[in-house]
């Protein structure tokens, strides 16, 4: 019978055996954390069960540290609980968009026409069909990447979406106008000064053009409002992503376009949209315009 000591020796071998990692992964949070990763711990979850090999592991982290953010690192973000597929130099979905989709989901009527200007990613389309399979989507974005990443996200559905280059409503085709039940835009909102205070990770890795709103952020938001009641089917909703401080402007880009607006806000997210109609439909139909929250 082996003494306690061989014992105790032998369980010791077989922990280390069975946990290989823990050394390697505190090092990783501390060297994370020094980066200045707010949540290094999920982070290093991430790039450990990622890597294939500790030379791999290695090249992730130094990437990482080096500002470059962690979803285009492993090539994916997290999205509403889908994996989503993020390609080097594509604006990376933010958990603060769910509040969008949700509304969206709410508002969303049989077999809708919805359409997802400034794209990106398509993460918000590919949620949105997730839960409402039977959708004919159209989305747009001026910049290639993007539209190449959304239509590797979007690959999968049927009936097939439409995932087409091009500024705003340039390339949609006509025969969607006065169709569209969803409007849906998570457009660039950030003053073009305040660029300069973001962190790195978006300021050096992702396109200007998915960042910058111009002087006061809201340049894209009056061109989708602008255009938007050629677009939208007479009970149909324009929804755009926006910030707490700039929804009063927002709204007033609505409503100087011919329609009404209400502002909705999560603290949770951390989130503001803001949600247009045509006036007419919303009055005959006597539906509410109480703003909530």
């Amino acid at each position: 019978m082996p003494s306690s000591r061989g014992s105790s020796q032998s369980a010791r071998r077989t922990t280390e055996l069975l946990l290989p990692e823990a050394p390697d992964r505190a090092a990783l949070v501390t060297r994370l954390r020094l980066a200045g990763c707010v949540f290094a711990e999920d982070e290093a979850n991430v790039l450990l069960s990622t890597a294939d090999s500790p030379s791999q592991l290695e090249h992730m982290v130094r990437q990482r540290v080096s500002g470059a953010p962690l979803e285009q690192i492993v090539g994916w973000a997290e999205f509403a609980g889908l994996r989503i597929a993020v390609e080097p130099g594509v604006f990376v979905p933010r958990r603060r968009t769910e509040l969008l989709l949700r509304h969206a989901l709410q508002l969303a009527t049989p077999r809708p026409v919805v359409v997802e200007l400034c794209c990106g990613s398509a993460a918000l389309s590919r949620a949105f069909a997730s839960v409402i399979e039977d959708a004919e989507l159209y989305l747009t974005d001026i910049d290639r990447a993007a539209v190449r990443c959304a239509q590797r996200n979007l690959a999968h559905l049927s009936p097939p979406a439409g995932v087409l280059h091009g500024d705003l409503y340039e390339p949609l085709p006509p025969a969607l106008a006065g169709r569209v039940d969803l409007l849906l835009a998570n457009a660039p909102y950030v003053p073009t000064e305040s660029i300069a205070l973001m962190p790195p990770e978006a300021r050096l890795y992702e396109p200007r053009i998915a960042l910058d709103g111009g002087q006061d952020g809201l340049d894209v938001h009056r061109r989708i409002a602008a255009g938007a009641r050629q677009w939208l089917a007479p009970a149909g909703h324009l929804l755009v992503e926006t910030s707490r401080s700039q929804s009063a402007g927002s709204v007033a880009a609505f409503e100087a376009h011919g329609l009404g607006a209400e502002v909705v806000s999560s603290e949770e997210l951390d989130a503001t949209v803001v949600i247009g109609w045509l006036p007419a439909e919303r009055l005959r139909r006597g539906q509410s315009e109480t703003v909530r929250h």
